[in-house]
């Protein structure tokens, strides 16, 4: 007889939902009247949204569905695919440049984002790198220099397009599995220093690098154009009050806030939705946070418990980021946040490595391997 499937995580998989929902919701209040003038169809943005969505959530059952453990064997190919596009990103007639950046490649109409795949390929491969070498006597250097030095590589192709943001969401979730893994804070202090500092050398020669740190260092130094869209997101989020404004009654999104429906998709619901509104989407992603720690040490096998830290540290670290864009405590990265902005990369890949840590949810025992 067939034993039963071990259920996932509902809670997880029930925040997920409520997040590309009130997603959905927020994507069509915030660019409808932008896709009107644009596309001629106030509801373009909703349209594709709805449709990514149903996309992502069929990824995210496939993935459920699977034993986490299978996706060991594509560990490799998934990763040397990422180097691959993030080289071909940068290639001029291939890439396609938005903002000055050179972040998409565009295939029949499709925009797809090589970065994103990048986020899983890196998380899969030093949870398979660190799980296997996690017994060995060894010190630091060569026990965390193979993973580190292939996430650097990584990190440097996305420099190059230049998408910092998304640098520090992958710097985010290898400390933690560096951490995780048994690095101590010592060493995990240095690398953190000699990342600080290549940061600091590239901001200082970098002019327009520069002006965005201005815009949090020191504002009355920072040109009008750099702090522009702080400006309207912080305008945008004082009027919200307790309860907002109300759903589509916003301001910002009128020709005011550039990237309503995408980076600063937040603001709108800050002032459509209020103080309210604003928590409970940060009380979403808090919970989520815990959920998928709490997978992390209950799993019973190296491999899922570091694929399930670095899962949650890229998805909650990318929505911290994007939160603090908003509010001008970071400089604008270009990030959107997960589940809730308009981008069918960035929606389908989250949902795939959600499945992911579903997934690993369905093996969690009493006591796990970092428990």
């Amino acid at each position: 007889m067939i034993g039963k499937r071990p259920p996932y995580d509902k809670l997880l998989y029930g925040i997920t939902l409520a997040l590309v929902g009130l997603g959905i919701i927020m994507v069509y209040s915030a660019g409808a009247i932008k896709a009107g003038e644009k596309y001629d169809d106030p509801f373009f943005f909703l349209k594709r949204q709805m449709l990514w969505a149903l996309i992502g959530v069929a990824v995210m059952f496939w993935a459920m569905n699977r034993d986490y453990r299978t996706f060991q064997s594509y560990v490799f190919p998934l990763f040397l695919l990422s180097l691959l596009l993030l080289v071909l990103v940068l290639v001029p007639s291939i890439g396609v440049k938005v903002n000055n950046a050179r972040r998409w490649i565009r295939l029949a109409g499709i925009s797809f984002q090589p970065s994103e795949l990048a986020k899983l390929s890196i998380v899969l491969l030093m949870a398979k790198i660190l799980s296997k070498r996690v017994d060995r006597e060894e010190p630091f250097a060569p026990r965390f220099f193979l993973p580190l030095a292939l996430a650097g590589l990584v990190c440097g192709l996305i420099v190059l397009q230049p998408h910092f943001g998304m640098v520090g969401i992958l710097l985010c979730a290898v400390l933690a599995l560096c951490f995780a893994a048994g690095v101590r804070l010592s060493h995990l202090g240095g690398v953190a220093v000699v990342v600080a500092a290549v940061a600091v050398l590239f901001v200082l020669t970098h002019p327009y690098a520069l002006e965005r740190v201005m815009t949090v260092l020191d504002r009355t130094h920072a040109s009008s154009k750099a702090i522009h869209q702080t400006n309207q997101s912080i305008y945008a989020l004082g009027p919200g009050g307790l309860f907002g404004r109300g759903l589509g009654e916003g301001y910002g999104k009128l020709g005011y806030l550039p990237e309503s429906h995408t980076e600063f998709i937040f603001a709108v619901v800050g002032e459509e939705t209020g103080l309210a509104g604003s928590l409970l989407i940060v009380s979403l992603f808090g919970l989520f946070l815990w959920r998928g720690t709490r997978i992390a040490l209950r799993v019973p096998d190296l491999f899922g418990a570091y694929t399930a830290i670095g899962i949650t540290f890229i998805i909650v670290g990318q929505a911290v980021i994007n939160l603090g864009v908003v509010v001008g405590l970071l400089p604008i990265t270009g990030l959107p946040l997960p589940l809730v902005s308009f981008g069918g990369t960035s929606l389908v890949m989250t949902l795939l490595c959600i499945g992911i840590l579903l997934s690993i949810s369905r093996h969690q025992t009493a006591r796990g391997r970092l428990a």
